[in-house]
């Protein structure tokens, strides 16, 4: 009788340690320094944050050339790689399975918030919303190289690029003109202008690539965009009174049921519900610092971060964590990403723009 109660129990205990071994782990990889701002930098390179864990500080990786600052941080699970781009100009591929530069190099024009297509073979990169030559948009990018493939000429000051999830489109925004891009053949599909106010600035797309929300470069606010027709339906502010402040961030939750807006200068989050059309206000939360402006969701939804260390319940719409380093400092930057590893390798990566889901 004992033998077989010993016998239950190592089968439990192994079984046990299986499953502990089996299991997803989710952490938060965030660069630093953040190029965009001066808060909440911590050394160069990546720190990492065990999502489950109340985000606590696991650990960093020393990445040196980081220093030059972080302009774009985006991620793909195919090549378990995430492609940084710098101030001065450089992009580069950092596998974080061996947690080793890949490849690296420098381009004439430079290189702002780039993007990669599935299979990890294309990268997209803006040549910068500092660029306003005649020849400014795309550079197209062997992700295996980094060679320089070819240069689409789109608009001046390129700024932030989107992929989207199926892998059909890429998105760039020059100035108040969002482009729409089959990855295909790299050909534009349709050039939507007047968009955003003024500027260039952040903006999300839905998972049915049919709608995308841009920020307003003048007003705490965005422009509701219509992708098949080519133009802008609804024009939605923030606040009782127009709040004369740039919008820097633009999230919808996973399910597609929230759109959450930065309001850089006021230092707070406004939350819209997408169910309806025009979206309409929903609540507001105050941060605890100033920044670059961001936000975007865990792949679950549960989780909302930005540009600060405050860390939100999407749902209950409380603050439940802060980021902070091996020393206990308050860390945050705009760029980063979620990266999912089962028995060390990665099995999931998020997205650094808060695109739809559903």
């Amino acid at each position: 009788m004992k033998q077989i109660i010993l016998l239950a129990t190592l089968c439990f205990a192994f079984a046990t340690a299986g499953f502990a071994q089996s299991e997803t782990r989710r952490f938060l990889y965030m660069s630093s320094p953040d190029g965009a701002q001066k808060e909440g930098r911590s050394g160069a390179g990546i720190l990492i944050f065990d999502i489950d864990d109340g985000h606590r500080f696991v650990r960093r990786i020393d990445v040196p050339i980081f220093e030059e600052g972080l302009r774009g941080f985006t991620g793909n699970a195919k090549t378990h790689s995430v492609y940084y781009s710098t101030t001065n100009r450089r992009l580069g591929q950092f596998d974080v399975e061996s947690e080793k530069i890949v490849w690296e190099k420098q381009y004439e024009a430079g290189c702002d918030r780039s993007s990669v297509t599935l299979d990890g073979k294309k990268l997209y990169v803006p040549t910068g919303w500092w660029y306003a030559g005649d020849d400014s948009g795309f550079l197209v990018v062997d992700g295996r190289t980094g060679e320089l493939k070819k240069r689409i000429t789109v608009g001046a000051k390129a700024h932030n690029s989107i992929v989207s999830l199926d892998g059909k489109y890429a998105f760039l925004g020059t100035e108040t003109k969002l482009t729409m891009f089959n990855t295909g053949n790299d050909r534009i599909i349709k050039e939507i202008e007047n968009v955003g106010e003024k500027g260039v600035f952040p903006y999300t797309v839905n998972s049915r690539n049919t709608i995308a929300y841009v920020c307003l470069g003048g007003h705490v606010g965005f422009d509701v965009v219509d992708l098949e027709a080519g133009k802008v339906l609804h024009r939605v502010l923030a606040g009782k009174e127009p709040i004369a402040n740039r919008t820097h961030g633009a999230a919808l939750t996973p399910d597609e049921k929230e759109l959450w807006i930065s309001d850089q200068k006021g230092q707070r989050l406004f939350v819209f519900d997408a169910t309806q059309m025009p979206p309409k206000a929903k609540t507001q939360l105050d941060l605890s610092q100033g920044g670059h402006g961001w936000v975007a969701f865990s792949g679950d939804g549960r989780f909302a971060w930005n540009h600060t260390p405050d860390v939100f319940d999407a749902k209950t719409k409380r603050k439940v964590a802060e980021f902070r380093d091996e020393s206990g400092k308050r860390v945050s930057a705009s760029k980063f990403i979620e990266i999912h590893f089962k028995h060390g390798k990665v099995v999931w990566m998020g997205s650094e723009f808060g695109l739809g889901r559903l």
